[in-house]
């Protein structure tokens, strides 16, 4: 019925499938692809003492990044802390994308306030309220004494922090589609498990998990880049100890005024995100395919 009403506005509008595709197309070429282009050509370009562009084709950037341990620690850093970040929020979701999908639909709503309330404050706001809770007289170091336990000290201004601050931001990311993708999935299927004896743990491992990994890849494919490319938790919370990449593009672009370095960054960054991505839908994929095949 939609394809015939979109089939019939387009007829009577006069306008073809490309014409229709035409404002989506340019949109996608202005504020993407040019903008893309510029960067990759920025970071191609030499610089001199002024600050002027020289459109001479150069690798020089490039080469500094790899020739540079400092450099080279900010990119592993950065895949460090946005892998981390997508693990916890993958071993997170699962039991809150369990309620939203099967729980009581009183504590369901419940759970999808307390999920989404937190993007309605401000992402500067919710840092800064995890400096109170991390640093050394905080509340995590105060309810860690409480019960006795030793007290790890300072978490603010460290990876852990970076990580706790990302999670918290990026978790709905992950839960929604994972708890999209377990909605679909028939109860009856895992009421047969259920049936010939299979505990909850099994139904989980060989019914739930193989079928929602489709909302898993989503979820991965939105945290891990958005983590990477983070500026203002990491800028917060991690300081100068545990700074990513777009913290160190950031002070070559303004603080040094060196466009070509901080382009040259940035487009390794994109790079490193298109084929982390890929490599995470080729491995979901892989995995679905030989669930279905073990189902079959």
């Amino acid at each position: 019925m939609h394809r015939r009403l979109f089939q019939s506005f387009g007829s009577a509008a006069g306008m073809s499938g490309p014409a229709l595709a035409a404002p989506a197309v340019g949109f996608l070429l202005v504020f993407l692809i040019v903008p893309l282009a510029a960067m990759l050509l920025y970071s191609v370009s030499a610089r001199v003492a002024g600050g002027v562009l020289v459109p001479a084709f150069t690798l020089e950037n490039y080469a500094r990044i790899f020739t540079n341990d400092l450099y080279l620690r900010f990119v592993i850093r950065t895949l460090r802390v946005a892998l981390t970040t997508t693990l916890l929020c993958m071993i997170l979701s699962y039991p809150l994308a369990l309620i939203l999908a099967h729980g009581n639909r009183t504590f369901a709503r419940i759970t999808m306030l307390i999920l989404v309330a937190p993007l309605l404050v401000n992402l500067v706001i919710r840092s800064y309220g995890w400096t109170i809770v991390l640093n050394t007289r905080g509340l995590l170091n105060w309810l860690i004494a409480s019960v006795g336990l030793p007290v790890p000290g300072q978490i603010l201004y460290s990876e852990a922090a970076v990580v706790i601050g990302c999670a918290h931001l990026f978790l709905p990311l992950m839960v929604l589609p994972l708890a999209a993708a377990i909605i679909r999935i028939e109860p009856s299927i895992m009421d047969c498990g259920r049936v010939f004896g299979a505990s909850e743990f099994r139904v989980f491992c060989h019914i739930v998990l193989p079928l929602s990994l489709p909302g898993l890849a989503a979820g991965s494919a939105l945290v891990f880049p958005l983590t990477a490319g983070a500026y203002v938790t990491p800028a917060l919370l991690g300081g100068n100890f545990a700074s990513l990449l777009g913290n160190l593009i950031e002070q070559q672009v303004v603080a040094a005024s060196n466009w070509p370095f901080g382009a040259a960054l940035a487009t390794l960054l994109v790079a490193i995100l298109l084929l982390v991505n890929l490599i995470f839908l080729k491995l979901f994929e892989r995995k679905t395919a030989r669930w279905v095949h073990r189902g079959r």
